[in-house]
């Protein structure tokens, strides 16, 4: 029999009433907030009776298209989430002068910035450049789904599993504070002997595992499936940056996931990986975290210049200008990437020849991307150009990312780098990469496909006023930290002394006000699109005369994509098709074999969580039931046998005729 205490000890591990911050405003305000918004969304649902095409058609599916979207819908919430740790720090450094503290204690300030860049590029940037993936690089290669529909259903699953639980330690106990990257001796449990690293080290191992899965599934997908007549030479760019990038996390991730456990094990087990004694190296860690974190820099900007070549082609009324180079310039930023790790830490003392290599292979990883450059405006030249809402962040980006390159050479000279290092200079500069390059991409392609995913345009004043917010909250946001960075100012201070300095971070909060504005008028943009969508509609279902393959089908595409494979025959392969008065067949049709959905990967997720909780709360038991729950429930799901099924052939042939009428009014 166990006393009382032991009973209690067993049952919630070192999880009590402690954990709960009900000391801290902020938390419990918003607690209220989102359990308000939790009943009221579950009330809307069961309300318009949403629950059994919600699980039937959304939770289970295994549709590739459905599931991009539901990534992308997954790093919209997150981004509302990670923008408001934003806007809290911005805040924090604005008032917190001399005598004043400010409004965000440190220990709490500490989560803040953390959780910020957590959540931001492994739960807002990755699910949204792996939604895009996802819905349209099947469509441009011709295939009819991926190449495992089952494991694309787990992936995402994981992926939304990880972001939760991360999204748990805002409510139960607390989150690393630790910086994004967690670095030893402080993320060790001497340190830090709390539950904000286990929920950062738990968090990131589940949502890795969706992400390395989705890696693999895409890169058999663009090798085994493409189209007939399709070689690699004349895929699309932005099928070949999703490639590109997919190699570079199936061969970058596992990198993280063994970094993550060794440091798991030296906080679970007692082992000496990263300490310094007993044989233990604290910068082995860095260096092992910065070889997964420097290639996943361009695993998440080289899709977003895919998007950008599909947009800058269709919106010139031109071919792509130099194909061969953009496709040889994705290759060599790839191999690149591997080459430049080090200039993260160019102050550990690793001497003069290995800072030499190192600032140098970062100088020349600019190349291939000047030429990039180049060609976009290449396109461009004496091209037909009209500026919509895609080409409008598409412009905005071309300027905006050149500057981030050129701080980026900057920090790639050693002596430079050791003055800027851990200063604001260095957070402009990533920030002037990430949102220039990679968010700006993203918002162009939302605003490119949404009329291929859902049959209507975005409206496109609410797309040019939150383009605008955007682009100018940029710059005053982060342009005065460059200069702060210069002036000495390190950055994750919670407090600063010096009050001459306050101006530049009131401008700096004044720049993220604006951005929060332009975030508010993307929603809206959706929301006001939706009540609009009958008049946004366009019968022709290619609204921008796009060039690839994914707009020969209709608007939104059907579940099987595409009736018969289409046969390419050149780089803009759609284009192509339209000029030899392409049309579709109206007999001959097949059968479609068709995979069935299946709850398993929503359901393998929430014991993925249960597992996670147990982990982190030392609840043994938990953490056994979750376990053997997770066997069953897998070993059960390759029993399924009978998870496909066919569209007949007359179905198919009423729905192709319906798309062939709309189509000859295109062509």
């Amino acid at each position: 029999m166990f006393s009382n205490p032991d009973l209690l000890k067993f049952i919630f591990g070192r999880l009590t009433l402690e954990a709960i911050p009900y000391h801290e405003p902020i938390l419990i305000i918003t607690f209220i907030g989102v359990a308000i918004g939790g009943l009221a969304l579950l009330g809307a649902i069961t309300y318009f009776k949403f629950w059994g095409p919600l699980w039937r058609d959304w939770i289970t599916s295994v549709d590739h298209k459905k599931i991009g979207i539901m990534y992308i819908i997954l790093a919209i919430i997150m981004l509302l989430r990670g923008f408001s740790d934003a806007l809290l720090m911005r805040a924090q450094q604005a008032i917190a002068f001399g005598d004043n503290e400010g409004f965000l204690p440190p220990h709490h300030y500490d989560q803040i910035f953390t959780a910020h860049g957590v959540i931001m590029i492994f739960f807002v940037a990755m699910p949204f450049v792996t939604g895009f993936m996802n819905f349209v690089v099947p469509l441009q290669i011709g295939a009819r789904d991926v190449s495992f529909p089952f494991l694309n259903n787990f992936s995402f699953w994981m992926t939304t599993a990880g972001a939760i639980i991360i999204m748990l330690s805002l409510f139960i106990g607390e989150f690393a504070r630790t910086g994004w990257l967690a670095y030893p001796p402080l993320s060790g449990a001497a340190y830090t002997p709390g539950v904000g690293v286990d929920y950062y080290l738990w968090g990131l191992q589940v949502a890795g595992v969706g992400t390395t899965l989705s890696g693999i599934n895409l890169i058999a997908t663009i090798v085994k499936m493409r189209a007939p007549g399709m070689t690699f030479m004349k895929m699309p760019i932005f099928t070949w940056t999703s490639l590109c990038t997919n190699i570079l996390i199936v061969a970058t991730f596992p990198i993280l996931t063994a970094t993550l456990a060794l440091l798991t094990l030296d906080r679970y087990v007692g082992t000496n990986f990263f300490t310094n004694d007993l044989g233990g190296n604290p910068m082995m860690y860095v260096n092992l975290i910065w070889i997964w974190g420097h290639p996943e820099v361009y695993i998440l900007v080289l899709p977003a210049f895919g998007i950008f070549s599909e947009v800058v082609a269709t919106f010139s009324g031109k071919r792509l200008f130099g194909y061969a180079s953009m496709v040889y310039a994705t290759c060599v930023i790839m191999i690149l990437s591997y080459l430049v790790w080090l200039h993260h830490f160019f102050t550990m003392g690793s001497g003069a020849s290995v800072n030499a290599f190192f600032g140098i292979t970062t100088m020349i990883i600019s190349i291939p991307t000047g030429a990039k450059m180049f060609n976009w405006l290449f396109t461009m030249y004496r091209g037909r150009i009209t500026y919509d809402v895609p080409m409008l962040w598409t412009v905005g980006f071309m300027v905006t990312f050149v500057i981030g390159g050129m701080t980026g050479v900057m920090l790639a000279v050693p002596p430079a780098d050791f003055v800027l290092h851990n200063s604001l200079f260095l957070i402009a500069h990533f920030h002037n990469v990430i949102i220039g390059g990679v968010l700006f991409g993203l918002l162009a392609g939302v605003n490119y496909w949404f009329p291929k995913a859902f049959g209507f345009k975005l409206d496109a004043f609410w797309g040019k006023l939150s383009f605008w917010f955007w682009l100018i909250g940029f710059y005053v946001a982060f342009m005065p930290l460059y200069v702060l960075g210069l002036m000495g100012v390190t950055r994750r201070l919670q407090h600063i002394e010096d009050p001459s300095l306050q101006i530049w971070f009131v401008i700096a909060a004044i720049g993220a006000v604006l951005i929060a504005c332009g975030i508010a008028c993307f929603i809206i943009q959706l929301v006001v699109s939706f009540i609009r969508r009958e008049e946004l509609r366009d019968a022709t279902g290619d609204p921008w005369n796009g060039r690839t393959l994914e707009w020969s089908t209709s608007s939104p595409p059907p579940d099987y994509n595409f009736a018969f494979t289409p046969v390419v025959h050149d780089h803009d392969s759609w284009y192509d098709m339209k000029n030899r008065g392409y049309s579709r067949p109206l007999q001959g049709f097949k059968p479609i074999h068709m995979p069935k959905n299946t709850g398993t990967g929503a359901i393998l997720s929430g014991l993925s969580i249960a597992l996670a909780f147990g982990l982190i709360w030392y609840i043994w038991w938990m953490v056994a039931v979750s376990f053997v729950a997770i066997l069953a429930v897998a070993i059960g799901h390759t029993f399924n046998y009978k998870r496909d099924f066919y569209i007949p052939a007359a179905d198919v042939s009423a729905e192709e005729e319906r798309r062939t009428e709309l189509l000859a009014k295109q062509v």
